[in-house]
């Protein structure tokens, strides 16, 4: 839905209202190249398929695994994660650190999700990795981008992230059934 900020219009948000995405919490993430294009590598087509990066590729799970180490101060736990042609999948759990003091549980509390500068939260992350992909990306490649948003699903029960992380070990193998397939 397009609402209008000073007389123009702009897209709605399509993070969750009163949820501060800086709470200690698990979350799933989906990242897409600009236009679907694949930038990444590809999948084999051998009896197992399997991704195989390219040089950018490479430079997304580095940069993915950089993120961790960079950020020590947000307690921050990688979970599965798979790089796939034209997108990236990912579990990010975020633990209690300094910059957080509510559990990701309480959906109630009505002082989450704020405007203005974003920092030490799921946002402040995404952006950071993307940045740096992008920086590298064009040297490879100047016409690499992303898509301008990304998604995030709260993953709030053991039973979601198993099947999310059945999901992300399986997105090789089911590549050509996949909505972001492109030949």
């Amino acid at each position: 839905m397009s609402d209008k900020f000073r007389n123009k219009y702009r897209i709605s948000s399509t993070r969750l209202q009163n949820w501060d995405y800086g709470w200690n919490a698990t979350y799933f993430i989906t990242i897409c190249t600009k236009n679907r294009i694949c930038f990444f590598g590809n999948v084999d087509a051998s009896s197992i398929p399997k991704m195989q990066l390219n040089e950018i590729g490479i430079i997304v799970k580095m940069e993915w695994q950089k993120t961790f180490e960079i950020r020590p101060d947000m307690n921050l736990e990688m979970g599965e994660f798979v790089v796939m042609p034209n997108h990236f999948h990912a579990i990010i759990g975020i633990g209690r650190n300094q910059y957080n003091s509510v559990d990701g549980i309480d959906i109630n509390n009505t002082t989450g999700n704020k405007f203005g500068p974003q920092s030490k939260n799921l946002a402040s992350i995404i952006r950071g990795f993307k940045s740096a992909v992008t920086i590298n990306a064009r040297i490879i490649n100047p016409d690499f981008g992303w898509q301008s948003r990304y998604h995030d699903h709260i993953i709030r029960n053991q039973n979601s992230f198993q099947r999310i992380q059945s999901y992300i070990i399986n997105n090789p193998i089911k590549w050509k059934i996949d909505t972001f397939y492109k030949k």
